[in-house]
């Protein structure tokens, strides 16, 4: 066996090694610890205690007459409705995506407090990849009142 090809073998084995090592590693790891989990609404009410402090990625529509922008705090109120007409009241703080309107499939992420509301650390919009090209002739202003018009202002 010549020595090119025993220094070949010896790396691959020990490429091998280090590749089962760092899968060892994490299979063995507490990685459930870290998971975030979706959640619909009816789902987070129905863990009742389980469901305060932990991080949980919610998931549903965004309820018609319920989406308030506050700009001066850049605070977004909404509450998040699933199938089961469950509500759950979410605030989120930063400025709101811009796809963000009434009756759109949301994911927020964060931790539901014990006073009952959904405190947003992430907001999501989920869309669909569609693309549909603005009129002709149509001004960058009149796209953004098309989404400006859906907000409500405090």
């Amino acid at each position: 066996m010549s020595s090119n090809n025993m220094t070949s073998r010896l790396f691959l084995v020990g490429a091998l090694l280090v590749a089962g090592g760092g899968l060892a590693f994490v299979a063995m790891s507490d990685m459930g610890e870290n998971l975030v989990y979706y959640w619909e609404p009816t789902q987070l009410m129905e863990a009742g205690e389980d469901a305060y402090g932990a991080q949980i990625r919610l998931a549903g529509l965004v309820e018609t007459d319920s989406l308030v922008w506050d700009e001066p705090s850049q605070t977004v109120k909404l509450v998040v409705v699933d199938a089961n007409e469950v509500k759950v009241p979410v605030i989120a703080h930063g400025a709101p995506p811009q796809m963000l309107r009434e009756g759109i499939g949301v994911v927020v992420e964060g931790t539901y407090t014990q006073a009952g509301i959904f405190e947003a650390d992430q907001l999501l919009v989920k869309h669909s990849n569609e693309y549909k090209a603005p009129e002709e002739g149509a001004t960058a202003d009149e796209l953004y009142q098309t989404l400006e018009q859906d907000f409500k202002t405090n």
